[in-house]
């Protein structure tokens, strides 16, 4: 697979993948996926050095993320999706992941300069009044610098990193050909869906780069939120932003992350914790639309109260669908409705096609029976939905990206909860939003709209009907109607038949050979002719050898598969 690579800068990338995944002791893997062998035929060879003690004495989430933030800004966050994957990584490797935010040093202020010039048309002092060249921030895609505006004005320039396009393009198309070939030849990675999940990271990836995509994403929050006061969203300077350019106000509040500061400040924690759990709420339970990365980095306690919100680049959507599902969920576990919560279990895993139900339901009837007794007001939401994906797991399940992304979220709102207030009570939260929902499902319009989907489609496969049913009477009449029935068991069984056949074929081959040979040398005499007939007498015996350790060879790797 790695020969498709089109480009020798993609094999200079390889050389260098490889190179930190051996220095932090994942040599073994080198070699499995093959990277090892394709270096060397391109005349790039590695040097096998020995791993430091040290490293070793890690345990593997930490080399893994280490391994991670060496490979650079791509793989950081190919590291922070992970960290959402709660559904797929037991809660070590998620914690050790989250890790990852913001771990990437900034770049000097010449570097970024050019770029910035060219996206503002014009220099930097020429738009703003001033402008910091030491950076507030640096994350993985992008570094922050603070400047102000000729009225005073504050606002933060967001600069996407130099170059960064075409070398996260080169990583991904290594990730590409990286999971294909995982998922031939490593069979204990393969639950964890590779290519689906580097399909999904490619498109997250590709619009986190599009700043502008990402100042849309924060106006549409910010219109769902229109006439409340106790969320902020920084307002976006358009005239300058562009896709590799940021230009947004400048929250003047208290870091997440800085507790002490929120005390200083007089604020009151449990009123923070309340309107935090109801803005992410309302975002996904209401409004379909939220912020999937809402961890102490993205959070502003506002002198007032109020909450800042910042780096919309990462946001989760929930249909209609899902947000009933979600509501069904705790209802059951509420009335010890185990078969409802299979149900849901199934209905979220539905792109898996081996679920034992038998088993998943056994689980479910476990699972339910937990909380039986458990008020609403005691639920802690965070464990449940933890005890949820460690089910899933067990199961060898995955989640869609969309709810993988919202139970994240929610773990997430229930720690910086319960840092701001150790009674933070995130279920007693949330059963308004639950309620609204439900009746929400129910109303009379929301029936009225449903119906009138449902019955427009019956109109439409009944206009069409008559038109199908014509078409395919048509290729029936004109012979090219044609079934296609594909058996997985049956295939098999074909190419087992088939490998019998080449191994019995070349049996009699081998026994052709063995035979033809001992009557040529049982013929030889004397004379130069002879020595000619007593080589290919040899050369047949040689032959049937060959022969012999094919068939071998093959039963050999037939009873391995």
């Amino acid at each position: 697979m790695w020969e498709t690579l089109g480009t020798v800068r993609d094999l200079g990338r390889l050389q260098d993948i490889a190179s930190v995944l051996i220095r932090w002791g994942f040599g073994d893997m080198v070699k499995r996926m093959g990277m090892a062998g394709v270096l060397e035929k391109a005349g790039r060879l590695l040097h096998w050095q020995a791993v430091e003690e040290g490293r070793l004495r890690m345990d593997v989430p930490t080399r893994l993320r280490c391994t991670l933030q060496d490979l650079g800004p791509t793989f950081v966050k190919l590291g922070q999706v992970l960290a959402t994957r709660v559904d797929l990584l037991p809660p070590a490797w998620i914690d050790e992941l989250g890790k990852l935010q913001n771990a990437v040093p900034a770049l000097p202020w010449d570097t970024v300069l050019p770029q910035l010039r060219e996206d503002l048309g014009a220099e930097p002092e020429a738009v703003f009044a001033r402008v910091e060249h030491e950076p507030l921030a640096a994350a993985s895609l992008a570094q922050a610098h603070r400047a102000w505006l000729a009225d005073g004005s504050a606002v933060v320039l967001k600069i996407r990193r130099p170059g960064i396009r075409d070398t996260v393009e080169a990583d991904l198309r290594l990730l590409k050909h990286l999971a294909v070939i995982v998922e031939k030849n490593l069979p204990e990675l393969r639950r964890y869906h590779p290519q689906r999940i580097v399909q999904q990271f490619s498109a997250s990836l590709r619009r986190e780069l599009d700043f502008a995509a990402e100042c849309r994403n924060a106006e549409r929050i910010a219109h769902n939120f229109a006439g409340r006061d106790d969320i902020v969203i920084p307002r976006v300077y358009w005239q300058w932003t562009c896709e590799r350019l940021n230009v947004q106000e400048c929250l003047e509040g208290v870091p997440g992350r800085d507790l002490a500061a929120v005390d200083a400040m007089g604020l009151d924690r449990v009123q923070l914790a309340r309107t935090g759990a109801g803005l992410v709420l309302k975002m996904v339970l209401e409004d379909g639309f939220f912020h999937a990365d809402p961890h102490p980095g993205n959070i502003f306690y506002m002198p007032d109260g109020a909450i800042g919100v910042i780096d919309f680049g990462m946001v989760g959507r929930v249909t209609e669908q899902r947000r009933f599902q979600i509501v069904r969920l705790l209802h059951g576990l509420v009335v010890h409705d185990s078969a409802a919560v299979a149900e849901v279990l199934a209905d979220w895993t539905e792109e898996n096609n081996d679920i034992d139900e038998v088993r998943l339901q056994e689980s479910a009837d476990v699972f339910v029976d937990q909380y039986r007794g458990v008020p609403l007001k005691d639920l802690r939401m965070g464990a449940m939905l933890g005890d949820v994906t460690a089910m899933l797991r067990e199961h060898g399940l995955s989640l869609p990206a969309d709810l993988a992304l919202m139970i994240k979220a929610f773990l997430t709102l229930e720690g910086m909860g319960r840092q701001l207030d150790p009674d933070f009570d995130m279920a007693s939260e949330a059963r308004p939003y639950l309620e609204r929902a439900m009746l929400e499902r129910f109303a009379p319009d929301v029936l009225v709209r449903r119906g009138r989907r449902t019955l427009s489609g019956l109109v439409d496969l009944l206009r069409d009907m008559p038109r199908d049913v014509h078409r395919l009477l048509q290729s029936a009449r004109r012979g090219k109607l044609q079934m296609h029935i594909e058996v997985d068991t049956l295939r098999a069984f074909g190419e087992q038949v088939d490998r019998a056949a080449n191994r019995l074929t070349m049996g009699i081959i081998t026994a052709s050979l063995v035979i033809g040979s001992s009557i040529v040398m049982n013929s030889v005499g004397g004379g130069v002719s002879n020595r000619w007939l007593m080589a290919l007498g040899v050369l047949g015996f040689v032959g049937a050898a060959l022969c012999g350790v094919w068939i071998l060879f093959s039963i050999w790797r037939s009873g391995r598969r």
